[in-house]
């Protein structure tokens, strides 16, 4: 937290009779460096709430202030964290009433030393994973911890069947296929982009598994074939073309990503390639009309409900 006092920075009451710091709620980040398999800790001063633990940084929002900023601005003052050095990949939401901490659950892009920029920290450390727990930690942190800790080892992704999504579009796609591939990667690339990420639903991950985890930051990753084949990809949409037949390619994609551990949503309304995949190690599948449901339009398409043929979720 920084010295500039903020009008979030007070005490608030919750609906469940707690006290809690930040008056718009509060975030933190939980950074794990996968090199090094470990996770930035900051020891807390002695004058600090539950002071002497070990914890992650974070702090109060700011008035109007998303999770996310918030999360990376007090990591900043708390710890020096370089601009563009975390990768998000998940936001979870403890919410006690009228009050929130979220959690951003980062990877780290590019390596760094923190650094004590603020009187909060007697000191700040890489702690391995699997030492965490023989820390003295910050009660609310050790209840999330083992919470959160699964999340750490993959990284979400998205495989997109691109034949599978385009002729699910009855919009002339046939005059153009590799036009068509165009636009739905330019589509993909502005989902990716988007801050917000999408909801954590989307990955058919079960809440029972993670109760709390609101949004997720996935890779993703485009699969064409045929004609549509040499687009390229984007800084955010990884377009991989197929040598002979797209779906042969997505369970290659699949098991690969399977073997490093990635959480993988493969997207089609192929019911075969269904079965293929999940016997490949993907995760989770989801229909063609989930993913057009929270496809962005493209500034020149026309503003109208895209028709999709009926094709089984």
């Amino acid at each position: 937290m920084s010295d500039l006092r903020d009008s979030g920075d007070a005490w608030v009451t919750a609906s469940d009779g707690g006290r809690y710091w930040g008056r718009f709620g509060a975030a933190g980040l939980l950074i794990h460096d996968r090199d090094l398999d470990a996770i930035l800790l900051q020891h807390r001063v002695t004058w600090s709430d539950h002071g002497d633990t070990w914890g992650i940084p974070g702090g109060a929002r700011h008035e109007g202030e998303s999770a996310i900023d918030g999360a990376i601005r007090e990591s900043q003052e708390e710890a020096g964290i370089p601009d563009g050095a975390v990768i998000p990949r998940y936001t979870h939401v403890l919410d006690r009433g009228g009050w929130t901490y979220t959690t951003l659950i980062a990877d780290v892009r590019t390596p760094f030393e923190p650094e004590i920029t603020d009187p909060e920290s007697h000191a700040l450390a890489w702690v391995p994973v699997d030492e965490v727990t023989a820390l003295p930690l910050h009660p609310a942190f050790a209840k999330s911890w083992e919470l959160l800790r699964p999340l750490l080892a993959s990284t979400p992704t998205v495989i997109v069947d691109a034949a599978n999504v385009i002729g699910s579009v009855p919009d002339g796609w046939w005059r153009d296929r590799r036009g068509a591939a165009v636009r739905l990667r330019d589509r993909l690339t502005l989902l990716a982009a988007n801050p917000a990420g999408v909801r954590a639903g989307f990955l058919d991950l079960p809440e029972t598994e993670t109760p709390g985890l609101e949004r997720a930051y996935p890779d993703w990753i485009m699969i064409t074939e045929g004609s549509a084949r040499g687009i390229g990809g984007t800084e955010v949409v990884r377009v991989v073309d197929a040598a002979e037949v797209g779906d042969d390619a997505i369970v290659a994609v699949t098991e690969e990503l399977a073997a490093a551990g990635a959480v993988t949503t493969i997207v089609t309304s192929d019911a075969e390639l269904k079965v293929r995949v999940r016997a490949a190690g993907g995760t989770t599948t989801r229909g063609v009309k989930k993913l057009l449901k929270i496809l962005p339009k493209l500034a020149d398409s026309p503003d109208r409900p895209e028709e999709v043929e009926a094709l089984p979720d």
